[in-house]
Order: structure tokens, then sequence, then C-alpha cells
């Protein structure tokens, strides 16, 4: 017997090629491929199972996930499987684990910051994992604040050795995931001091545990930070301390592809330049975005399939009740989420386009873009993951109640990418890292310096101070050109304004640590003005299958007009558009709902992802929600016994007023 999928009549309604709008998010047809066997690959493979994981003891999760990473790494090896297809399917296991840094920021930082002999030496062992390693930058007493980093390594010209030393506690490694239990080595940062002059903070490879025993060395305590936030979450990762007492190595482990020091203890700058270091953090924080994308598909495939099944209120003369997707409130609040999940997962394209023309231009010693690419990658991984982790809760709240159950798959999503807002650059620190790129930007337009890249715009700053929004309806809102001028407008004049406000002080350091509040709002508006860019650039490419531009087009005009609406403030302060020409957005937006509206469960269908990847049963596929959930009632461990454990002990006096004599 065929099985019933509750959304049947929902994807009849799509006005577009479904298959083809799947190759768009995926970026490719071969990418498509590779994600969709990867994903049915682990998907059927019992070892990856995750049902039961919000349940499992600390140690048992942890064991659980050393068994998947263990597992993981066999099907890869067994498989031949290429670079790509293997980050897929480590992605796919979804449970947070070693492997993430060992990959994802151990290896980076060897090819970033390693010389060729260091690279020729670690990477082979690294990539056949007969070390694992992990990245010890964060400490317990400085995080953003790099420049801060209390650990030492002194140069000891006798032995030709560096020495790590933890002269504070508050100088402990404290966060490094992959740390607590499980990395054999670490690239720890720590100040270079060589014949007592610090050269500031650089990376040194250092072995932590024995590759015989997996015991400590000798000088080094090292132990997991303890429980994190939520139920199973980010708590399968053995986030780690660390401390170094004396601990000697090789000087040739110190990273040396931007500077070295000699056999005789001097320190010397290579002819690389220092900002190679931003091509590696360039790649980690576009990685972040396009999982800052995924993770927002989750939790609004969820909330999209489950509105659909969930009816409350409107019953006509005893007839069904209304689907909840079809009340304009839900509406309002989840197709807005729906457009920024196709917005940041095309942006995450591009930045995966700048990164390899940042590569390419390092190796030609080009470094014109650099400052702005930085700027624009620490935005862009502020806004997106700031905007995800907030939307993951409003979609919990978007399922009501059963949203709360732990089976809804949206409290450990919600538990596991929180941290994100933190790690890898605290958010309101980028912001103002990107906010003192724009004010320098500003500075330099009289001198003649056309600025680049994403800041191009602010070359017709003397355009976009003066012109004038020309929306006289609200269809006028459509037309590409006006949207993208309304928010270059708005970002230049916010950042101007603030640039004049700065200019008053005598001081400019004073000036901005005064007004820093304030210029996170020019950055904010230079980040969104750049996702809608990237979203109508997108629309300009040819896209192939019926009515699929047509549903981006639709899409893009209602993360842009939502943007406009709730921002409104921002736009007719600095007259950018009139109070009028505001409702007339407002007004095209609610149609846009209405276009959206038949299209919604297709649209996160087109984000191919499977029921155990998405590990909900309110977004399950055939949207038998109900069945499932009461099934599942059933599983909990407390349902083991009719009669709970304690009955005897604590409930029964109660009942029986016996709750003096009961012995507690």
């Amino acid at each position: 017997m065929e099985a019933l999928d509750y959304h049947a009549e929902e994807r009849r309604k799509a006005e577009f090629n479904l298959d083809e709008m799947k190759i768009v998010w995926a970026g490719s047809r071969r990418t498509y491929e590779i994600s969709d066997r990867m994903a049915r690959l682990v998907a059927s493979d019992p070892v990856f199972r995750k049902d039961n994981r919000t349940m499992l003891t600390r140690k048992d999760l942890f064991k659980d996930t050393l068994r998947k990473a263990a597992h993981a790494w066999k099907r890869i090896t067994d498989l031949r499987l290429s670079e790509l297809e293997a980050n897929m399917l480590r992605s796919y296991v979804d449970q947070p684990a070693f492997t993430d840094l060992h990959w994802g920021m151990f290896i980076p930082a060897i090819k970033g910051q390693g010389t060729n002999e260091q690279q020729e030496k670690w990477l082979p062992m690294a990539y056949k994992m007969q070390i694992i390693g992990c990245y010890a930058q964060t400490e317990l007493g400085h995080g953003s604040n790099v420049q801060g980093l209390e650990t030492t390594a002194t140069f000891d010209p006798q032995t030709d050795e560096f020495e790590i030393h933890s002269p504070t506690l508050t100088s402990s490694k404290w966060w490094p995931g992959g740390l607590g239990k499980v990395s054999t080595h670490a690239v720890v940062y720590a100040r270079l001091i060589t014949g007592g002059q610090d050269h500031g903070v650089h990376g040194f490879i250092v072995q932590l545990r024995s590759l015989d025993d997996h015991l400590p060395l000798p000088g080094i305590t090292v132990g997991d930070i303890g429980m994190k936030f939520g139920s199973g979450a980010y708590n399968s990762m053995d986030n780690g301390l660390l401390r170094f007492d004396h601990v000697r190595i090789p000087r040739n482990q110190m990273l040396m592809r931007v500077s070295q020091v000699t056999r005789e203890g001097k320190f010397v700058q290579s002819d690389v330049p220092r900002q190679l270091v931003y091509g590696t953090m360039v790649y980690v924080r576009q990685t972040i975005v396009s999982d800052a994308s995924c993770a927002l598909a989750r939790a609004v495939c969820i909330a999209t399939r489950y509105s659909a099944v969930r009816r409350q209120f409107g019953s006509q003369n005893g007839g069904p009740e209304t689907q909840v997707i079809d009340y304009k409130t839900q509406q309002s609040r989840l197709f807005p989420l729906l457009a920024s999940a196709y917005a940041f997962r095309f942006v995450g394209e591009w930045l995966k386009w700048l990164y390899t023309d940042v590569t390419q231009r390092l190796q030609a010693n080009d470094f014109s873009t650099l400052p702005e690419a930085h700027a624009c990658t620490a935005g862009l991984k502020s806004m997106t993951t700031s905007v995800t982790a907030d939307a993951i809760e409003e979609c919990r709240k978007l399922c009501g109640g059963h949203g709360y159950l732990s089976n809804s798959g949206l409290p450990e999503l919600f538990a596991v990418y929180i941290p994100t807002c933190t790690y890898e650059g605290d958010n309101v620190v980028l912001l103002l890292q990107v906010a003192r790129f724009l004010m320098k930007t500003v500075s330099q337009l009289g001198s003649g310096k056309k600025p680049v890249g994403t800041t191009a715009y602010m070359w017709r700053a003397e355009h976009l101070m003066q012109c004038r929004c020309e929306v006289e309806t609200a269809h006028d809102w459509l037309k590409p050109s006006i949207i993208l001028e309304a928010f270059e407008a708005r970002a230049v004049r916010m950042s101007i304004a603030c640039a004049k406000s700065l200019a008053k002080f005598s001081n400019p350091e004073d000036g901005f640590a005064e007004l820093s509040a304030d210029l996170l709002e020019p950055a904010i508006a230079h980040c969104q003005l750049i996702v809608v860019s990237k979203f109508l650039e997108k629309l300009q490419q040819d896209i192939p299958g019926k009515g699929v531009k047509k549903q981006l087009e639709i899409l893009c005009n209602v993360y842009a007009l939502h943007l406009i609406h709730k921002h409104l403030g921002d736009f007719v302060a600095t007259s950018c558009i009139t109070p009028k020409q505001g409702a007339l957005a407002n007004e095209q937006l609610r149609l846009l709902y209405a276009q959206v509206r038949p299209n919604a469960v297709a649209l996160v269908d087109a984000f191919n992802f499977t029921d155990h990847y998405l590990g909900s049963i309110l977004g399950c596929y055939d949207g038998n929600v109900y069945q499932k959930l009461y099934q599942e009632a059933w599983k909990d461990p407390l349902n083991d016994t009719v009669v709970p454990d304690g009955y005897l002990e604590y409930i029964r006096p109660i009942l029986k007023q016996h709750i003096r004599t009961a012995r507690l």
C-alpha cells in the first residue's frame, strides 16, 4: 500500500519546474547529483541514526559521535570519495564532531600559513588522519581581541626550540572544538618572543597527545570545558581547555610562510605579505554564510510544511478548518524567511567566487581588493548568522506549541546553530570592522580614490545623496533599478551621516568609541545592499526551467521589500523614500505573498532535504505529522513503564497523606 502524501495537493499547485529549482539551489547539476547521492547514502545507513540523540547522556552522545565519525571516514575511504563528496557526506551526518575542526580549520591554517616544506611534512599525515588537529586560538580571557592573547612562545637559541607556556589562568586555551578529548595536534596561537622582544601573535604546530596511547604529553593539561546549551546539539563536540607548562617544540614548528625566526633567533618578515592570512579568513567566513543558508532553509522547510498541514479556526458549515499557512499573519512572518534562505544561498555562491578571485590575486601579488573582501565577508558572516539564529526561533514559534517538542527538530537546530553568532568573530565586533572600513572609504572619496567591489556604489555618492525615489504605484516597486537605488542611497546616506558625526571629534578613536552603536546601522545597511544586489545579479543569469526564474524574481522582491518595510525608519529618515512610497512597498509585499503561497511547499522541496537530515516530524516529507507524533511519544523512556519509577517513594505518600512519615 502506497504511503499517503498529505502535501500532494500543495505540490500540484506549484507553478515551476521543481527539478530545475533543485539544481539552482544546489548551484549546478553536478553538485545537485553529488549532494543527492551523499544525502541518501547517509540516510540509508543505520549507524547514522539520530532520532535518539537528545536523550543520550553526554558520555553516550560523545561515544556515538566518535562512532559516526569513524564510520564516515571508513565510508569515505572505502568508496574513494572526492573531497567534495567527503565534505557533503560529513555535513549530512549532521552531528558536530572533531572532524569539523580538523578539515575546516587545522588543515586550512597549515595550507594558508605554512611554508611549502611545512605543508609537505604535515598535510599528508593530516589528509590521511594519521594525526588529528584543531585550532587553538581563543583563550579563557580573550576571544575577539586576538592581539590580547597571553600564551607565550619564547625562542631558546641554545636548543633551537620554542617554549610554549600558559603564564596565567586566563591564558588557558578555552573553546577549541576537538581539543577536549580527541586532537593529537593543534595549531596554537601564542605571542612570539625572541631576545626579550614581543613580536605579536603567531601560529605554532604543537603535539598534544601521544600517538601510541593518546595520553597528554609532558607539560600538557587538557580536557573538556563541560556541557553547553541544549540537549544533544553542540554537546557532541569536545570543546576543550588547554594549558602549557614550559612545553618545548622544534623551531620549524612555527608556521613560517609570513614570518620566520632564524637559527640565531632573529625575527624576519618574509617576502610574502601578512595579508595572506586574510585568504583563510575569507574561506572560513564564506563557508559560514553558506551554512547559514542551509540552517535557515531547514527551519523554513519545517515551518512551511507544518503550516500547510496544521489547520485552526475558520470552519464553514462543518467543513475543514483553515490551513495555518493561509493566514496573512503567518505568511508575513514565514515568507520573508523563505526568501532570505534563497538570498543567503546566492550571496554564499558569490562569496565562493570572491574567495577564488582573492586567491588568484594574492598569487599575483595583487592586494588591492583584500581590505574590501575582508570587510565584506566579516559583514556578511555577521548579518547572515544573526538573521538565521533569530529566524530558527521564529520558525519554532510559527509551529505553535508542537514546535517546542524536541522531535520538531527546531530546538536542537537552534541550540546547535547559535554559537555561530560568536565564533569566528563576535557579530557586533565584525559589524564595527565593516563600519570602520566604510568610514575610511567615505573619507577617501574626496581624494579621487575609487572604491572597489561591494563599495563601488559609493563612487556615485553625489548622485545618491540627491536622487529621489520614482515610485508612484505599488507595481513600481517591482523594478530592479528602483529597488537597488533605494538600498544604495540609504547605505551611502547613513555612512556619510556617520562620517560627518565622527568629523566633529578631535580624536577619531574617541569618536568611534562614542558613536559605535550608531555605526552599526550603516554597516547593516551596506550588508543588506550586498545581499539584495547579488540576488538581482543572479536574476540576470540564464536560468532554465519553466517558471523557475519567475519564482526567484518573486522571492527577490519579497526579500527586498520586506527589508524596506522592516527598516522603514531608515529609508524615510534619510529621505530615500517617502512615507507614502513605504506604504506602497507594503501593499506590493502583500500581493507578493499571495504569489508565493501556491508555491511555498514546492519551494522548500527544492532544498532536497531527506527526512533523516531534516530530523523533524513536523517537517516530514509526507506531512503525516499527527500519527508520527503520537507514535514517537510512546518511544520516550518515561513510557517504558505505566507506573513511574518513584511512585511508591514520592507520589503515593502524597496521595495517601503519609508525607510526614515517608522516608524521602
